[in-house]
């Protein structure tokens, strides 16, 4: 889609792809940052960008050399394509994680507040320190999201917090006169069970308790004695995996998730020398054939949209990564209707557990 910007024309794309047209690659409160920012004098070498999901933001305001905060592996690469399509660079130390420091002083930051409040503060704790007395902070969200914790955790850190007035259903927190903060914690603790204490990173996943999804695929794991590579996908804190562990000591077991934060939590929990762990959003790095299992709760929401292509798009992927005669099973809720496309990719699908919400499928091609 074309996107019109002080008489420049950008090319920007969503990705991963998505089969909704009525889903663009940026939103009106991106737009609305973009017409805050014609305010203020910015010096180029002082901007961040956080949540800037298909690097609209990140294209057009290339000029000013900023630092892209990037969470997620889909972000990442929506980033580079839209960047490359526009014939535009940056240095590799211009894209940073939530846990990076920010290679420069910040004199203006864009933070569109994510669906986890968590992670909010999460990165403006990452931000603080950064970040110059007299600077300021734009914070972006659609109306119809606004919650009052985010005013609540802005006033953690800044003393003057402003709301803007509505425009296109969308508005700005700006924040200005940061204070003097301690050093919080960056980490949840989950327990499970009796004996297992998980811990994960603000922003992650189900923060307050295991997710019940996954609590009950744990309940109906069983690994055969031919399940040598395991492949955890959407992994998450890495829960799945722990419960597969303690199954199976000598595995290998593999865990994969979208999310650097989801991998970062998941090293913490598993810390033997045959657990592997990848920060990506496809399997293009493992061959056909590599897995003798695959398990998976996978994602129906994409921030704050319902959106399952990207489950289905791992489905795909995973039937070409099961050797001959392995299995997939999948956790859903049950009204996502997963079995009608799973038997588009397998021989045989079925229900291995059932409750009134979820449902367990097990999918083989025989």
């Amino acid at each position: 889609m074309t996107f019109n910007h002080d008489n420049k024309q950008f090319n920007i794309r969503r990705y991963p792809k998505s089969e909704n047209r009525s889903l663009r690659p940026w939103s009106a409160a991106d737009e609305h940052v973009l017409k805050y920012l014609k305010k203020l004098d910015i010096e180029a070498d002082t901007l961040a960008l956080y949540n800037d999901r298909f690097g609209l933001l990140s294209c057009v305001l290339n000029k000013f050399d900023p630092t892209t905060v990037l969470d997620y592996k889909s972000q990442e690469k929506a980033c580079r394509m839209n960047l490359d399509t526009n014939k535009l660079k940056t240095s590799a130390d211009r894209m940073v994680t939530s846990l990076t420091p920010i290679p420069h002083v910040v004199q203006t930051a864009v933070i569109k507040i994510p669906k986890s409040l968590d992670l909010f503060r999460l990165q403006l704790h990452q931000l603080h320190p950064h970040i110059r007395a007299k600077s300021t902070v734009i914070c972006s969200f659609m109306t119809r999201n606004f919650s009052s914790n985010m005013l609540a955790i802005a006033e953690e850190f800044y003393a003057d917090v402003q709301q803007t007035q509505a425009w296109k259903k969308s508005r700005l927190l700006i924040l200005k006169k940061k204070t003097a903060v301690k050093k919080a914690p960056i980490l949840n603790s989950l327990k499970w069970k009796e004996d297992i204490l998980l811990q994960q990173y603000f922003g992650v996943f189900s923060a307050e308790n295991i997710d019940y999804a996954s609590q009950f695929l744990m309940d109906h794991i069983k690994l055969e004695d031919t399940d040598k590579r395991i492949l955890d996908l959407g992994s998450g804190n890495g829960i799945l995996a722990v419960a597969m562990r303690a199954q199976k000591k000598d595995c290998d077991i593999h865990l994969l998730d979208d999310s650097f934060l989801a991998v970062e939590s998941s090293r913490l929990n598993l810390t033997d020398k045959k657990t592997h762990f990848h920060f990506n959003d496809s399997l293009d790095e493992f061959a056909d054939n590599s897995f003798d299992l695959i398990v998976s709760n996978p994602p129906f929401h994409f921030e704050y949209e319902n959106n399952i292509e990207v489950a289905l798009s791992l489905f795909k992927q995973a039937e070409r990564c099961l050797k001959n005669g392995g299995r997939l099973q999948v956790v859903a809720n049950q009204h996502l209707n997963y079995k009608t496309h799973l038997r588009k990719l397998f021989k045989k699908v079925i229900d291995i557990a059932q409750n009134e919400k979820y449902v367990i499928y097990e999918c083989k091609n025989l």
